[in-house]
């Protein structure tokens, strides 16, 4: 958005009580606001319970109590949520971008390995396990995504719930995130990479 001539200047994190939103990602939520920070826009949180389908009406509060005209999200291949935010921005009169939507998988996956770094803080799929929970999302780490995809059809870009992943650095931020304490969990076939603590460094 930023290269078409239309920076972003709020990022809204939906605060779920669900930690399996349907919608809206959970792990290390807070920490977004550093990358608002980091970014140098605005930031907010608004909460939801996280229950299906009524999720997307606390979101449309979200966006109507901060004024938004026009809305952007990451969505790539998901229907469910793309219809529904599609939906929701036509019956409010504003603009939905998803610049990312339909991208090859390797291609997304070969920018975010060069221009970011981004780690891996769930896993909830079969064949994903401390290989790549916490991990950087890099070279080493797409070969094994391609191998998970050709034995269990996984999506590679997590699509389908199989994991989420967190931003530390960024061709657009100032600053980059740094993780001081952390440690990981496991709740069944659910890891979680829990950052704790994390404070901004110069690059």
């Amino acid at each position: 958005m930023h290269d078409a001539g239309k920076p972003v200047e709020l990022l809204i994190s939906m605060v779920s009580e669900n930690d399996f939103s349907y919608m809206f990602h959970k792990p290390n939520i807070k920490f977004t606001a550093m990358q608002a920070q980091a970014m140098g826009i605005r930031h907010t949180f608004f909460a939801t319970k996280g229950e299906k389908e009524k999720e997307l009406g606390d979101l449309k509060d979200a966006l109507r109590t901060n004024g938004v005209t026009e809305l952007v999200t990451g969505a790539v291949a998901s229907r469910y949520q793309g219809d529904r935010i599609n939906n929701m921005c036509r019956s409010m009169g504003i603009p939905h971008h998803a610049p990312l939507w339909g991208i090859d998988p390797l291609l997304e996956l070969g920018e975010l390995a060069e221009k970011y770094d981004a780690i891996v803080t769930q896993v909830s799929a079969e064949g994903f396990d401390d290989r790549i929970l916490g991990r950087r999302i890099d070279g080493g780490m797409i070969e094994l995504l391609q191998k998970l995809h050709e034995r269990y059809r996984i999506n590679m870009l997590f699509e389908g719930g199989e994991a989420e992943s967190f931003v530390l650095d960024a061709p657009l931020f100032r600053r980059r995130i740094m993780i001081t304490k952390s440690h990981t969990e496991w709740h069944g076939p659910v890891g979680r990479f829990v950052i704790e603590e994390a404070e901004l460094e110069d690059r």
